[in-house]
């Protein structure tokens, strides 16, 4: 176990150990301290705040600032309000609340107190508000952050408007390469389409009690190709990348002549943070044959909610809401279903629910649905290759450390590592490679990478059309869903853990 997990159990315990005194204190049964969410519904009760206080906690990274503002109030309950008290709160509540809870010197001195206390109701409102920001953005940049499914690219793992908490512990917190930025907004201002930070400072790749990334982690992610971007979100954005359009629309300089005025930069903390199975870590050896994947030459598993589409083959007309009732998505905008001859469809569907379909008597075949080479997967060789998104490769994922025969055939794979992630300026001339101006025939790379592929593997944009995600774009693990929502609460993944 690493040292961030080991302060983060521990900051943990302290919290709880320190509010169930707290609560005993304050005549609340000390158990109901214990209960995530509960316990704030008990001191907003007890406090006789406004209950709208509670279900505020809910609002994806506003709701952060909520919790803390109450925490905040029920100390001032303990009649301490100095700004003292308030940045031990904030800062190091796992010490002070067992202190408060514990300690004979205090005492819970209740509503009371608070209503003869002299501040002014808005400097009280000032300091709570202050204390609760700073704190909010130091948990969403260093323990975790609130983040929200956009699309079916995991499904049915997660769902599109799952809630999700991401760890930033699990793999180490990593210092904002642009700390000079307005809370809780991750690039843009709403509203306004202005930026949300400035790069007056810049501070290099930096990562406290660094972890690796494990194999399957469910990872969140700064987009790597999103360091350049046509910032027209209804077209191009991260639907369709600025590399894309440059591959598309006849190269760099008809892109920018065509899109030049919606071209943008971002820094790395910046870019559109993406979710993705990590299914093969530095080093690794990847190789997909027929929808299966490969690594280091051994047959990995399907996780076992992913989804693959399949050609169909029935005797009769397929019933609609039977399949539905399968859990199988037959909207046609979601391009999950389709008859493509009579007789013959293409589903996307997870191995359950094809036992399912495989089991109705009208249906006489069931087959993978092979994709055919395209040139539009990475890198940008492989229609020549006969590589797709169900056979590629083989791929060797670049390792801190590891060196590489600059190669014409490497030098396609891997030279963006080498020039943008790494930051080299990278010539070829005369068949010869120079990196910052110095022939050479090797390169060695200074940063771990991973690939990442999104459980519904034929309706995901992965690794497989962007290529590997460097180490410093690594934001966090998903670890809880935390809230649902389709058409009212899917109460059966409320507080569900992420495998």
């Amino acid at each position: 176990m690493s040292i961030g997990w080991i302060v983060f159990i521990l900051a943990t315990v302290g919290w709880h150990v320190g509010l169930y005194g707290m609560f005993k204190k304050a005549g609340i049964d000390a158990w109901k301290a214990l209960v995530p969410f509960y316990n704030t519904w008990c001191m907003v009760d007890n406090m006789k705040l406004k209950k709208y206080w509670f279900f505020l906690q809910f609002v994806p990274i506003a709701g952060q600032f909520i919790t803390i503002w109450i925490m905040i109030k029920f100390v001032e309950h303990f009649g301490r309000f100095g700004v003292g008290h308030h940045a031990l709160t904030v800062f190091l509540p796992f010490i002070y609340f067992p202190y408060l809870g514990f300690s004979n010197q205090e005492r819970y001195a209740g509503e009371k107190v608070v209503n003869n206390y002299k501040k002014s109701g808005a400097r009280e409102w000032i300091d709570a508000a202050a204390f609760a920001v700073v704190a909010a953005t130091l948990i969403r940049t260093f323990v975790f952050e609130a983040y929200t499914i956009p699309t079916p690219s995991e499904e049915k793992t997660l769902l599109v408007n799952d809630f999700l908490f991401v760890s930033k512990w699990a793999y180490g917190p990593r210092i904002p390469n642009t700390p000079v930025a307005m809370p809780f907004v991750h690039h843009t201002m709403p509203f306004i389409n202005t930026k949300a930070y400035s790069e007056i400072i810049h501070i290099p790749y930096t990562r406290w009690f660094a972890s690796p990334v494990k194999r399957n982690d469910a990872v969140v992610f700064n987009f790597p190709e999103n360091d350049t971007l046509i910032n027209d979100e209804q077209e191009y954005g991260s639907k369709r990348t600025y590399y894309q359009a440059i591959r598309e629309e006849g190269g760099r300089d008809a892109v920018w002549a065509r899109h030049g005025d919606l071209i943008i930069t971002r820094p790395v903390d910046k870019r559109e943070n993406f979710i993705k199975r990590c299914v093969a870590i530095a080093g690794d050896k990847i190789v997909i044959r027929n929808t299966v994947l490969f690594i280091n030459d051994v047959a990995q598993p399907f996780p076992p909610q992913s989804e693959k589409f399949y050609r169909v083959q029935a005797s009769s007309q397929l019933d609609e809401e039977q399949l539905k009732s399968f859990g199988i998505h037959t909207d046609p905008e979601l391009n999950e279903f389709g008859m493509i001859a009579t007789g013959t469809y293409i589903i996307n569907m997870t191995a359950g629910e094809k036992a399912q379909v495989a089991g109705l008597k009208n249906v006489t075949a069931i087959a993978d649905e092979i994709h055919a080479p395209s040139g539009e997967i990475f890198p940008y060789y492989n229609a020549a290759k006969n590589w797709s998104v169900d056979n590629f490769g083989p791929l060797v994922i670049p390792a801190k450390g590891m060196s590489i025969d600059l190669t014409p055939d490497n030098m396609i794979r891997y030279r963006r590592c080498i020039e943008t992630y790494e930051g080299n300026k990278v010539a070829i001339s005369n068949g010869k490679v120079l990196i910052n101006d110095k022939e050479t025939t090797t390169y060695t790379f200074k940063m771990n990478y991973y690939w990442l592929m999104g459980d519904n593997r034929h309706n995901s944009l992965d690794s497989r059309y962007w290529g590997f995600v460097p180490e410093d774009h690594v934001v966090g693990k998903a670890s809880l869903i935390w809230f649902s929502w389709e058409k009212g609460p899917r109460w059966n993944r409320i507080f569900k853990t992420i495998k």
